[in-house]
């Protein structure tokens, strides 16, 4: 008998590098499949899915703005990359055999949905896995201020960050071997020892809004799953900490 499912709908938070694989650029096929599969897996159990992509694998409007590039300019490229990653995400479940919805933040009719909350949360209720392009719709807030602004809006019990390493830690791992992982956070704690696990306007949000976060390894084959089934995996970041 399987563990019975801890979540009734999630908000999925993919950094546009994670879709790179080991590329230098780009999305690599075989990552983007594989995620496909485990996010299907999961809806099937039963949890309604909603996914955030960045686009820091095509473009990254701040990087831009320092090479020169207007900050709004950038901002909105980087807007239009999350577009791109949500259209292959979108392509890789449905080739898999599920269902998927991709809504923008900004007006883009022709390839996708306009972000209307309550037709995002009919999505879901369908059984549909709904992913969120486009940000926030402005400049100068991150992907992860939208994931964080998504999970509060449809209602979502829990706010995942699929990052490439196993939790947060008090310093760099790849760089400090001493470096250990914390478990359990509180949001303060994440803002004031400034931990950078998401920029601080999502944890302030998620803070106010008394949204769970979690942080994990999305390299770990099957990770969601455990999550969603109970398991602790990674860091919590709550109100307790």
């Amino acid at each position: 008998m399987t563990d019975p499912i801890a979540y009734r709908r999630i908000l999925l938070k993919l950094s546009g590098e994670a879709l790179m694989g080991e590329a230098d650029y780009g999305i690599d096929p075989k990552v983007i499949q594989r995620l496909a599969r485990e996010i299907i897996e999961v809806q099937r159990a039963g949890v309604q899915v909603g996914v955030v992509i960045g686009g820091g694998n095509i473009f990254r409007g701040e990087g831009l703005a320092a090479a020169g590039m207007d900050r709004v300019t950038g901002d909105h490229m980087g807007m239009l990359a999350t577009v791109m990653n949500a259209l292959a995400m979108q392509d890789a479940i449905e080739k898999a055999g599920g269902y998927a919805r991709t809504m923008s933040a900004i007006k883009i009719n022709e390839v996708c949905e306009d972000f209307i909350r309550r037709r995002a949360v009919r999505h879901l209720e369908k059984g549909r896995i709904v992913i969120f392009a486009a940000g926030t719709g402005n400049p100068f807030f991150t992907t992860d201020s939208a994931a964080a602004l998504r999970a509060v809006e449809i209602g979502a019990d829990l706010l995942l960050k699929a990052t490439k390493v196993d939790g947060v830690y008090t310093a760099d791992p790849t760089k400090d071997p001493a470096a250990t992982r914390y478990d359990h956070l509180s949001y303060e704690e994440v803002i004031h020892r400034d931990l950078r696990v998401m920029d601080t306007s999502a944890i302030a949000l998620c803070r106010d809004h008394r949204m769970p976060l979690r942080i994990y390894d999305m390299g770990v084959a099957g990770n969601l799953m455990r999550i969603m089934r109970g398991e602790t995996i990674g860091t919590l970041v709550d109100t307790d900490g």
